[in-house]
Order: C-alpha cells, then structure tokens, then sequence
C-alpha cells in the first residue's frame, strides 16, 4: 500500500532534514527531488543540453557529491524554469511517490504539481536570513570560500526564480501543513512534522 508525503519549501528550510528524518521514522522511501535538477544542471555545466540531461537521467548520477556546490546549485535552480526539463522528471518524481510501502518527496513543488493527491503535504519554510546563515555554516564546514553577505544574496534570488517562475513556483499547497522553522532546533521542526503525518495517517 502506497503513502506519499510531499514536503516543499524554500532553499536551506530545513526540508531535506526534516524529510530524511520523517521517512526513517515511518520506514518509507525518500527522494531529494532537487537532487535531480541539481543533476541536470551538473551535466548542463559539462556541456550536455539540458533537456537531454533530464530525459536520459538515472538514478546512479544522484550519488555524486558534486551536486551539493553551490555553482550546481544555481545551475539547477535555472534549469528548473525550463518547462520541457520539468515534464521530463515529472514521470520519474510520480512513480517514485506511489511505490509499496510508502515515500517521502522533498523539493518544490512536490503538493502541488507532481503528487497533488499526496496522502500529506508539508511546507517547510524559515526566514531568508535564518537560511543563509545555515547555509553559510554548511559550506564553511564542507572548506567552501564565501561569505555570509553572498550567501544571502544567492538565497533571496533562488527565492524569487522559485515563486516567481511561470511554471510550478515555490508556494504551500491549500492543504499543507506549514512549519516555520526559523526559531526551532531539528529535534522540533521533525517532532512537528511527525506529528502532522500521524494526524493524515490516523485520519
């Protein structure tokens, strides 16, 4: 039997923690979805056309770290205003999301294009500031030269590609459950969403 738990947000809300933490906790699948923009434009910075990328990706090419940069980063989030980009990944996001035993999505649009009948539907979100300083943290540990200021920078204008963008922008489902985490440790932000998935599942 198949549960989908759809959880989106804005980049460095704590998403993807929140995500790995929820689908440990039910025994369900989990899939980065930005992993796989992040993928296609990893191949587009390599000279690969972009549409072609997304259309012949496999899941081998999510392993690779250098996804995690933020030039794949940006990359990614450019990619992802290519329409014919998005319907490519879109079978593959679908199918992921409807497989035995259950699975949780994490990405952008998750609730409310790709699985809009997702059993439950999360928004994490958190200040823009709040993000860039987690995110500053994560690159200063992980050796990556830059400062907070541009950290910042790149978080404010990965918002506005996001939800200003004309195909599926970065908004909340009407029915999703939203989770500010700006003033909340890990521990809270994931006992939050626990509990808002018990309450679609006892439901």
């Amino acid at each position: 039997m198949s549960f989908a738990v759809a959880i989106d947000g804005p980049a460095a809300a704590g998403k993807g923690t929140v995500s790995r933490a929820v689908a440990a906790h039910f025994g369900f699948a989990h899939l980065d979805t930005g992993l796989l923009y992040r993928a296609v434009g990893f191949a587009v910075l390599q000279g690969t056309n972009a549409v072609e990328a997304a259309q012949n990706l496999t899941a081998e090419v999510l392993e690779n770290p250098d996804l995690r940069t933020p030039h794949v980063a940006d990359a990614a989030s450019k990619v992802a205003l290519i329409p014919e980009v998005r319907a490519a990944l879109v079978d593959f996001q679908r199918a992921f999301a409807r497989r035995a035993g259950g699975a949780v999505l994490d990405g952008r649009d998750i609730g409310t294009v790709i699985c809009p009948d997702a059993e439950a539907k999360l928004f994490v979100t958190a200040s823009a500031e709040v993000r860039a300083e987690r995110r500053f943290r994560e690159l200063q540990e992980r050796g990556i030269e830059t400062s907070l200021d541009e950290v910042l920078a790149d978080v404010r204008a990965r918002d506005a590609r996001d939800m200003e963008r004309a195909e599926a922008p970065l908004r909340p489902a009407d029915d999703a459950v939203q989770i500010d985490t700006s003033d909340m440790t890990i521990e809270q932000a994931v006992a939050t969403a626990i509990a808002a998935i018990e309450a679609r599942r006892g439901g």
